[in-house]
């Protein structure tokens, strides 16, 4: 053996970008949930709340089932998209006023890393949300749908990563946590007024139902409706899912490259 190969040194093996990506999406996760568990309103928002208003909904139409069956299924996904907006929106704001958000991106951690943990932990919060939702629906409720109820999961779940994709876009643009919530009537309303629960889009003025054509919650209420009236899936309904995921991926993409270390 030679000098130079008793002396040589072996250079530390480096992860795969893929791999340490993942290793730092996974911590943030972790990190966020282990806030939100020590955080019982928040949690109580998220999951109790929907809950609570399919119960209030349920009995306000109580001596008109049918009325109940025609809007408790879209209302199904609008509850958890409107609950998972909001909190977001606060608990990332949060993170960047108190400076946590600053002393993460100090570290290696890139923001489509911060974004992706967030979506992660709150998406998991969204499963449970969405299971509980809809097991209260179709079960003790008794909401009647003639596609699968594993269908109405699945746009439930879907809404409620789109509300978590919206609140962390909007909570770039918010310096308190008071103006976060200022952002639900110019984000959340419009889309509630021209989704198709008050009124068929096709019945709207012209230039309303355009611009309702290119609103995520448009797409959900009629996904929702699809499983409330097809017992199969149907070619909307594979449509209408897809456009509500792909709004949520854009958002999250937009919120990446939005987000801000620190309020001004």
């Amino acid at each position: 053996m030679t000098p130079t190969d008793a002396t040589a040194v072996t250079p530390p093996v480096t992860p795969p970008a893929t791999t340490a990506a993942a290793a730092r999406t996974l911590a943030t996760a972790a990190r966020v949930l282990r806030q939100l568990r020590h955080d019982p309103r928040s949690i109580a928002l998220m999951i109790l709340v929907p809950c609570a208003m399919l119960v209030l909904l349920r009995y306000v139409f109580d001596g008109s089932p049918r009325t109940f069956d025609s809007i408790g299924a879209s209302l199904l996904g609008i509850f958890p998209l409107i609950t998972m907006f909001l909190v977001t929106s606060i608990a990332t704001l949060r993170e960047r006023t108190s400076g946590t958000l600053e002393r993460l991106l100090a570290m290696p951690l890139g923001k489509g890393d911060l974004i992706a943990g967030y979506a992660l932990a709150f998406g998991l919060v969204a499963v449970v949300q969405s299971t509980l939702a809809t097991g209260l629906a179709v079960g003790a409720l008794g909401l009647d749908v003639v596609g699968s109820a594993w269908l109405l999961l699945l746009v439930a779940l879907l809404d409620a990563l789109l509300g978590t994709a919206l609140g962390l876009f909007v909570s770039a643009f918010a310096s308190s946590e008071f103006q976060a919530v200022q952002f639900m009537p110019a984000v959340i309303f419009p889309q509630l007024l021209l989704c198709g629960l008050f009124a068929p889009r096709t019945a709207m003025h012209p230039v309303l139902e355009a611009v309702s054509d290119v609103l995520p919650m448009s797409y959900a209420v009629d996904g929702m409706n699809q499983v409330l009236h097809h017992p199969d899936i149907t070619g909307d309904f594979i449509r209408d899912a897809a456009i509500v995921a792909g709004c949520a991926l854009l958002v999250l993409a937009l919120g990446a490259a939005t987000l801000r270390r620190r309020t001004t």
